[in-house]
């Protein structure tokens, strides 16, 4: 595929993104700028590419997906799991705009340096993004409440400390084994879970 024009109008047909927000978003950040020099002829395909370290740069149809199921608003507070390249991240600070706040939490630090490096070459609200190395297991309490929380590794179930860290009334999209589970927080104990399957990921650690 040769453009991200192309990608997006590819993502619409596929019925997976139809938010103007999100398709804003995804206009506004080249996802060839979060690739490896050696896979920038491929940055525009439809499938994750790899970012070293064992991770890779999810499919655009899966980010499509879980960003449309998100539904982030304007000044929302967002706590994102296994930042990698820095694409999603990017993305997540384009929907929240200038008064909200990304926390993206990335356990290995070489991921960590390349994210900041990636974000670098983008026309961000810098002010909105804190990047962590932690254990995105454990969230980071010291930002939260959260208005909502998205990962972007597989699990086997979704942390405590996550459900935790969720405003009442927020979500959490994250990826479990091989499904993406849509969590709503509808009390201090209550959540309402729904499961979409047919998906696939690298393990979150």
């Amino acid at each position: 595929m040769g453009s991200q024009t192309e990608l997006i109008a590819l993502l619409k047909a596929e019925g997976v993104l139809n938010n103007p927000a999100v398709i804003k978003a995804m206009k506004a950040v080249d996802r060839a700028d979060f690739v490896l020099p050696r896979y920038r002829s491929l940055a525009y395909e439809n499938y994750p590419l790899s970012i070293g370290f064992g991770q890779t740069i999810f499919q655009p149809y899966t980010v499509a997906f879980m960003l449309e199921l998100l539904k982030v608003k304007k000044g929302e507070k967002i706590l994102e799991i296994g930042a990698g390249s820095g694409w999603q991240t990017a993305m997540l600070c384009q929907l929240v705009g200038k008064a909200g706040r990304v926390v993206a939490v990335e356990r290995l630090s070489k991921l960590k340096r390349l994210e900041h490096i990636n974000l670098a070459k983008c026309h961000l609200y810098q002010n909105t993004i804190t990047l962590i190395q932690g254990d995105g297991k454990l969230g980071y309490l010291a930002a939260a409440p959260y208005d909502k929380i998205i990962a972007a590794a597989a699990g086997s179930g979704i942390p405590e400390a996550w459900k935790q860290q969720l405003k009442i009334g927020g979500k959490i999209v994250a990826p479990v084994k091989h499904s993406i589970w849509e969590i709503s927080k509808l009390s201090a104990k209550s959540f309402k879970i729904i499961r979409h399957w047919g998906f696939s990921f690298v393990p979150l650690v």
